[in-house]
């Protein structure tokens, strides 16, 4: 192995274990406002890196900026592919999530069971509140997924002092859908559990 594919197996081996978000987070969505803003999407994660390669994340989203109006959470599983030096800082990575094992939907307040009983009916049970439903590979346009999609973000890891950072959102709330729209920037860092 060369020295940067070892340097790469001490990130990974770094990256090991269970980070949690340090506060809410705010990042811009793809949705707008009527005056044509873009409209904030508060969250806090929970991440584990496992060996082989594996992650799991939770993501709660929020209606407030403070984090005590949970709307809805969702577990990731999959795998992760490490794609080389990210420019942004020394040691940052550039990291692929593919979520190729399991995508799961829980509602956590009435509104979005309302949301999601409009939007997401065909092949779905009737959702309900504090009930998960998975989604893998299933048409859910409330998160834009076509039949048969798996979920992939293309975007970074950069471990500074035991915290985990990963990109920040684009500003226009464009996704990291594509290796073009890979971040540029970092967001606000996870710590350890």
């Amino acid at each position: 192995m060369d020295k940067k594919g070892l340097f790469v197996e001490e990130i990974k081996k770094e990256a090991l274990g269970d980070w949690k978000s340090i506060a809410v987070e705010v990042r811009p969505s793809s949705f707008k406002n009527e005056d044509g803003s873009l409209k904030p999407f508060y969250l806090t994660r929970e991440f584990s890196y496992l060996p082989d390669d594996k992650f799991q994340l939770e993501i709660i989203n929020y209606a407030d900026a403070f984090g005590k109006i949970p709307l809805v959470k969702m577990l990731i599983k999959g795998e992760v592919e490490w794609q080389g030096d990210h420019p942004i800082a020394e040691g940052a990575q550039k990291v692929d999530f593919t979520a190729n094992e399991s995508y799961e939907v829980t509602p956590l307040i009435l509104n979005f069971v309302d949301v999601l009983n409009g939007l997401a009916k065909e092949g779905f049970n009737q959702w309900e509140v504090g009930k998960s439903q998975n989604i893998f590979k299933k048409s859910f346009v409330p998160f834009g997924l076509k039949e048969g999609d798996v979920f992939k973000e293309y975007d970074l890891v950069y471990l500074y002092k035991d915290m985990m950072f990963w990109g920040a959102r684009n500003v226009d709330g464009r996704g990291f859908d594509t290796e073009e729209n890979r971040p540029t920037n970092l967001q606000i860092p996870m710590v350890r559990k």
